[in-house]
């Protein structure tokens, strides 16, 4: 179902006089409007990395939607598997590690910003954290919710598109993913008052603050409670979207306060093919013009060997 936000209304303009007295009507040239595509959880490792091994192509998983993402002014997704260069392939498990060649995929697809605060953040332990970071801005690829250092972390990033300038910040319920004792102060957790804070800082940068939420119940279709309070406290903060992952499933859309929520795309790019729901995402396409936020659709999508394809 796809669902929009209030459409741009045309102002009617009077006709106006010219030097020699007669009228003429005119019309105001628009702005092109800005397009931004939300993405849910892209995994690199284990199968979705053996297919493409098997293709002989990195770029695999992003082959037949690299289109649709790379003609938008922004493209986003969470990153769910950091690169990693040292170690033996991983082709199961639940500790992730991409190989570095796999960038190919975002890179081909124009993502220009990646979500890497989620539950697999560390897996591959401190260096694959520094790796990761290293390798998406070799490959022009911006990256929050994780940093070199945890001053670094509060600053998020700012893309300027259309002499508009987006920021954009990401936070996530876990860090620990099972294999940890203790925090990495360098990925943001889900603090509602450290949140508002950089919210608030960012908006000082931006006209446009996009909020990335990774939380809440795998495969649940309805957002759990501490994704809703954790959400609306974004955009009461000044955020005038979250977009939400982690439940692996599509989960409903709000429109909230002055902003809306996306409370979970579904996956993107993964290997989940023991349930049908996990097959299937949207990408959510927001249209701007200036920094006022006009409409948005869902773009639905179903997987096919790993890879996502428009429906």
């Amino acid at each position: 179902m796809i669902s929009r936000r209030g459409l741009l209304r045309l102002a009617t303009l009077s006709p106006f006089g010219t030097p020699s007295g007669s009228l003429v009507s005119w019309t105001p040239t628009r702005p092109t409007p800005l397009r931004i595509l939300l993405g849910g959880d892209v995994m690199l490792s284990r199968h979705v990395g053996r297919v493409a091994r098997q293709k002989r192509d990195p770029a695999w998983p992003f082959r037949r939607l690299a289109p649709a993402l790379a003609a938008a002014d922004i493209s986003f997704c969470n990153l769910e598997s950091p690169f990693s260069d040292r170690g033996p392939l991983v082709e199961k498990g639940m500790v992730f590690k991409a190989e570095p060649d796999m960038v190919a995929g975002l890179v081909l697809a124009g993502i220009d910003v990646v979500s890497t605060a989620n539950n697999h953040a560390r897996d591959g332990g401190s260096y694959g954290l520094e790796f990761t970071l290293g390798l998406l801005a070799r490959n022009g690829i911006a990256a929050v919710g994780t940093a070199l250092t945890p001053d670094l972390l509060r600053e998020g990033t700012v893309l300027r598109r259309r002499g508009v300038r987006v920021g954009f910040l990401a936070y996530t319920y876990d860090q620990l993913n099972g294999n940890h004792s203790e925090v990495d102060e360098r990925v943001a957790m889900m603090n509602i008052g450290r949140m508002r804070r950089d919210v608030e800082e960012l908006r000082r940068k931006a006209e446009f603050v996009i909020v990335s939420m990774h939380a809440g119940q795998e495969y649940a279709t309805e957002p759990h409670v501490t994704q809703t309070i954790f959400a609306r406290a974004a955009i009461d903060a000044g955020a005038r979207i979250v977009a939400g992952h982690h439940p692996h499933v599509v989960q409903p859309v709000e429109e909230y306060g002055q902003g809306v929520i996306f409370y979970s795309l579904g996956n993107l790019v993964f290997d989940q093919m023991h349930r049908q729901d996990t097959q299937r995402g949207v990408l959510a396409e927001l249209t701007l013009e200036g920094a006022r936020l006009t409409g948005y659709r869902l773009l639905p999508y179903r997987i096919e060997e790993t890879a996502p394809v428009l429906d």
